[in-house]
């Protein structure tokens, strides 16, 4: 009910999020996390919410990949069986004894290997990640030297440590934080290509 009051409150969003995967509605808690943590990052991009709301989020997408994967690897088993079946068939019609050869079963492998690429968990370039956490960018940020960093910790660094630069050690003030909106959109498009990489370390 809090969503029909206030359609801009983030905790409602969440909390709305949370009961869906509870209920194992996937679909509707990943959407109502998102709206979450759009309107979380609009109002306070640096709090511990946000945070906890990517954490949830990520859970839930990694949940939303390995289910996909899994049905697509199914898909993938028994077309290759399916395929191995075709290609006997066709090679016995000119010799009912002729089997179908290692090379031609190889090449057929090959190709559904290849099929599986996307859903084979491999390293995260390093471009997508934050000098600081090692971590996938969530929310990226440049600063006046052009290096980027993920928001909630720099700013952390600079309250924390002091106001400069950790990598160039040059001053920095929060206000010179610009988002970085291209590795943003790399970040969520490798995401959406490798669900396996929402898994929290």
């Amino acid at each position: 009910m809090a969503i029909h009051y206030d359609s801009h409150s983030v905790k409602a969003h969440y909390m709305l999020g949370l009961a869906l995967l509870n209920r194992q509605e996937l679909a509707g808690g990943i959407k109502a996390l998102e709206k979450s943590l759009e309107l979380g990052r609009g109002a306070h991009p640096a709090s511990y919410m946000v945070e906890e709301i990517w954490q949830e989020l990520s859970k839930a997408k990694y949940i939303e990949w390995e289910g996909l994967s899994k049905m697509r690897f199914s898909q993938l088993n028994k077309l290759n069986t399916t395929c191995k079946k075709a290609l006997k068939s066709y090679n016995s019609l000119d010799s009912p004894t002729a089997d179908v050869s290692e090379e031609q079963i190889n090449e057929l492998d090959e190709v559904f290997r290849k099929a599986a690429k996307a859903d084979t968990p491999t390293e995260v370039p390093d471009h997508l990640c934050c000098k600081i956490t090692l971590d996938i960018f969530r929310d990226p940020v440049i600063t006046p030297s052009g290096i980027t960093y993920e928001r909630a910790v720099i700013l952390d660094h600079l309250n924390r440590v002091g106001k400069f630069d950790p990598v160039t050690r040059e001053a920095l003030e929060p206000h010179q934080l610009i988002s970085n909106l291209a590795v943003k959109e790399a970040v969520d498009v490798f995401l959406n290509e490798h669900g396996w990489a929402y898994k929290i370390r």
